[in-house]
């Protein structure tokens, strides 16, 4: 009789492709998948009676800002608890390595001390495998980190010299494992290069990484932003990804009906993907330009008054004494936001719309944070899948596992395969839902009972088992 590690018995089995679901058993050996089917001749160190459970791949976080966090909180509980197994971190523009500028500035999203400061992707992932967090973690550098190294003026474009530097710093990372390039030319430290410039660094990395791009504005000029980041993609022979797809501001609600369009277009020439979270409010440093068209809007953390956190920003205003947001802006700055200005609708077309991959963009050290942070994945599966049916569950799986493990090239991962990695989340599809609100954010989600990582349990009733067994994709 042959004898695994651990297997399921009786699941419903949810493999990551797609495809309908089958009834059977999954055994685990060694941190991978070493059987599935009837398994009753095998038996195990430990058999879960998996009846009534959905049994699927690890889910893989393609957008996240959990470069600190992994570090820091090594257990990963808003992601762990949600089923992710892997992160992609370094999203946006903004990565903790290579950072090479001296002296720490304040004002930096994760660089806060000397003992999160690593001079090149190699260290920082030296670090990773020396003390693993349970997740496995995926490394973009930041076009934003980049400029802030080797540009001396962030306000203009960099010079010849410093894309030079840039692409160097872009090659050591690649070559120390990094997954490829982000930007967030919408932030200020990027707002300045024109897409020439991008597309030279990425250039760098010489057709083998991924771009991911928070386009330069996702407003009124979203079209065009859209065409730039693609151009930059083409230009530097690399696959793009359109991070966290959305279409914001009032005036801007149903233009996912060009947007959409436009991608397809853009996908039959070119290798393009796309992520998107399930909530009608974004999350950033709270900005001027951004207060003014918001429905509504939330402090989630501010440096100087932290009283303010979780405050509306008008009610702040009216503490204050000040007549616009704005000035609120202008009197509690450096700050973080929760902005409400999305249409259920847009959000709605682009989760269902083919190839959309499922990102969270959650900001873990945000005083009081956006609920994506800790309910995204559940929040797909039990609200838009299971209740209101945009989505078959197998077809929202696949995109949370098989379709990102195929757009970012992760070996052996995203599906529920003889051979891969042993990544896997048992929960049960009648009660799966988020309970993380904008109230409350830090909350687990319910029906998620099991999540193993390389085989090897990190969550199980309703908390981190303590395993560190995360490797670095």
């Amino acid at each position: 009789m042959a004898r695994a590690d651990l297997i399921f018995r009786n699941a419903l089995i949810h493999d990551g492709s797609g495809a309908a679901p089958i009834q059977g058993d999954v055994a685990v050996s060694d941190g991978r998948i070493a059987a599935i089917g009837a398994l009753a001749s095998m038996s195990a160190d430990r058999e879960i009676e998996a009846a009534g459970k959905a049994l699927s791949p690890g889910f893989i976080d393609v957008h996240t800002h959990d470069d600190r966090y992994v570090l820091e909180q090594p257990s990963v509980p808003a992601k762990a608890s949600q089923g992710v197994t892997s992160v992609v971190i370094g999203n946006c523009g903004f990565s903790m390595a290579p950072y090479t500028r001296p002296g720490i500035d304040k004002h930096d999203w994760f660089v806060n001390s000397e003992e999160t400061k690593f001079e090149t992707i190699a260290a920082f992932h030296e670090r990773l495998r020396r003390n693993p967090p349970a997740l496995n973690v995926a490394t973009l550098v930041g076009h934003n980190t980049l400029r802030m190294n080797c540009v001396a003026d962030i306000e203009r474009p960099a010079r010849e010299k410093e894309i030079a530097a840039m692409q160097a710093q872009m090659r050591e990372a690649m070559a120390a494992g990094a997954t490829g390039l982000s930007s967030g030319l919408f932030y200020p430290p990027g707002r300045a290069a024109p897409a020439s410039e991008v597309a030279a660094v990425a250039s760098a990395m010489d057709g083998k990484g991924i771009y991911t791009a928070h386009i330069r504005d996702e407003r009124e000029s979203v079209l065009d932003s859209i065409e730039e980041a693609a151009a930059i993609a083409r230009q530097a022979k690399v696959k793009l990804i359109v991070s966290h797809h959305k279409t914001a501001g009032r005036a801007n609600f149903g233009r996912t009906r060009e947007t959409l369009p436009l991608i397809a277009k853009l996908q039959a020439t070119q290798p393009l993907g796309l992520d998107v979270y399930p909530y009608t409010a974004s999350s950033t440093v709270l900005l001027p330009d951004y207060v003014e068209s918001a429905d509504r809007v939330t402090i989630t953390w501010c440096r100087g008054r932290p009283e303010f956190s979780g405050r509306d920003i008008d009610e702040v205003g009216r503490a204050l004494g000040l007549a616009t947001r704005r000035e609120v802006v202008a009197a509690v700055s450096p700050a973080g936001a929760i902005y409400f200005q999305m249409d259920e609708a847009d959000v709605r077309r682009v989760l269902a719309f083919p190839r959309s991959m499922v990102g969270s963009d959650g900001l873990p050290w945000d005083s009081i944070p956006h609920p994506r942070l800790w309910g995204t994945f559940p929040r797909v599966l039990g609200h838009y899948a299971r209740e209101i049916k945009l989505l078959s569950l197998q077809d929202a799986i696949h995109r949370m596992t098989g379709l990102p493990a195929s757009e970012f090239g992760f070996k052996d991962r995203g599906l529920i395969k003889e051979g891969y990695s042993a990544d896997l989340v048992l929960f049960d599809p009648a009660t799966i839902i988020d309970t993380a609100t904008f109230e409350k954010p830090e909350q687990p989600a319910q029906g998620i009972a099991l999540v193993v990582n390389n085989g090897v349990a990190i969550w199980e009733d309703g908390k981190a088992t303590g395993a560190r067994v995360g490797q670095v994709l």
